[in-house]
């Protein structure tokens, strides 16, 4: 693919529609340059998406899990509780 944007005075492009399609950009995504291995080199990427895990980082209780005895106890005491 070979296509060509024009810098406004302003510093901004508009990314042609061919280039947004392969990137699978929509409106409000952000996108990374990159600077390749020579001075003249740069690539564009998306930017990562957050996680669908990172509002759960650092939620991890302190210290050491439950055993599985511990864990199988626990089940067991709750099922006690329920009428079959």
């Amino acid at each position: 693919m070979n296509v060509e944007a024009k810098i406004t005075s302003k510093g901004q492009i508009t990314i042609p529609l061919e280039v947004r399609k392969k990137l699978g950009l929509r409106p409000g995504d952000k996108i990374v340059f990159e600077e390749k291995g020579d001075e003249n080199g740069v690539t564009v990427r998306p930017a990562s998406k957050e996680s669908p895990f990172a509002r759960y980082r650092g939620i991890r209780r302190s210290g050491r899990g439950r055993s599985l005895d511990e864990i199988v106890s626990e089940i067991r005491a709750m099922r006690d509780g329920v009428d079959e």
